[in-house]
């Protein structure tokens, strides 16, 4: 068994329950929380949604919306003005472009203002069961801290670990170790101590030879 498939069985045996936090019933609901969830935490964009996606539960609704009345109902997420720019652009794609449709495929989603490869990967792997491996900033720290990727980026991350894990296992491994970064593996002083995979990190065996 390779490392990264260690780090996967260890981490699904500590985190049964490990699974997407954000609050949504639509692949399109899942693409606008996705775009608000960039440098916000799902809990503060599931705050906000709530309230939304019950006042405004798809495109059309959506639609009636200028961009200002947009910014100020998710004036409590960071980035709001940028974010409301591109939801707002966003979804005149989706209606003139794509029959008002979220699309099923990567170059697509990416084509809509505000969506790169992480946000399309969620919406891929999340609303359709379609195959990928999202990288957010838990997933680019912590593989690289345990040593199972190397890249210099989150596509290059992304890359690697779709290499390293067969393709029914990346969806898991996304969930596992975003919860791991929020429980465990936290950016600054990491509880290395309690966690389950510190045998096998990188991290861990440099802070352990210098201490």
């Amino acid at each position: 068994m390779t490392k990264t498939e260690k780090v996967y069985e260890l981490l699904k045996a500590a985190y049964p329950d490990a699974k997407c936090g954000l609050d949504y019933e639509t692949p399109f609901q899942l693409l606008i929380s996705t775009l608000l969830s960039a440098q916000a935490t799902d809990k503060s964009v599931n705050m906000v949604t709530e309230k939304l996606y019950m006042q405004y539960p798809d495109l059309d609704s959506f639609l009636k919306l200028s961009q200002d009345e947009i910014e100020q109902k998710i004036k409590k997420i960071g980035l709001y003005k940028n974010k409301a720019k591109n939801i707002y652009n966003l979804l005149r794609d989706l209606r003139d472009k794509f029959n008002g449709e979220v699309p099923k495929n990567m170059e697509d989603l990416m084509s809509l203002p505000g969506v790169g490869r992480k946000t399309a990967s969620v919406v891929l792997v999340e609303a359709f069961h379609i195959p990928a491996f999202p990288v957010d900033t838990h997933v680019f720290r912590i593989t690289k801290r345990i040593g199972i990727a190397k890249g210099s980026t989150a596509d290059r991350v992304s890359d690697e670990m779709m290499k390293k894990l067969p393709k029914y296992k990346w969806h898991l491994m996304h969930h596992l170790l975003i919860t791991h970064g929020r429980t465990t593996c936290i950016a600054q002083s990491p509880k290395c101590d309690i966690c389950t995979v510190n045998e096998l990190c990188d991290y861990r065996k440099k802070t352990v030879k210098h201490s």
